[in-house]
């Protein structure tokens, strides 16, 4: 059930990061937990063109210091970030 989750969250994503050119593509990675989002951020960047935007939706705390070093290792810039109830939203531009 866990590995069917992940492969049908990495389509979504693939598929919503190849429409980003007109919207930021928005995926939901609730609920899963580190290092999950981090490196399935990692892969949905490394498929986008510079100015892109990617909206990442997650659960797990520690997001709030993985996402930003990521972005470090990268180069691509964190747009914005909050925090809505235990959801955490980041908005990263592809440099």
């Amino acid at each position: 059930m866990w590995h069917q989750r992940t492969q049908e969250i990495d389509r979504m994503a693939e598929s919503r990061a190849k429409e980003a050119k007109t919207a930021p593509a928005a995926v939901n990675m609730r609920g899963l937990k580190c290092p999950l989002p981090v490196l399935k951020t990692r892969k949905l960047l490394s498929k986008m063109t510079p100015g892109e935007v990617l909206v990442i939706e997650c659960t797990d705390p520690l997001t709030t210091l993985d996402i930003p070093n990521l972005l470090r290792e990268t180069g691509d810039m964190l747009v914005s970030d909050s925090k809505k109830g235990r959801v955490l939203t980041f908005r990263i531009r592809k440099a």
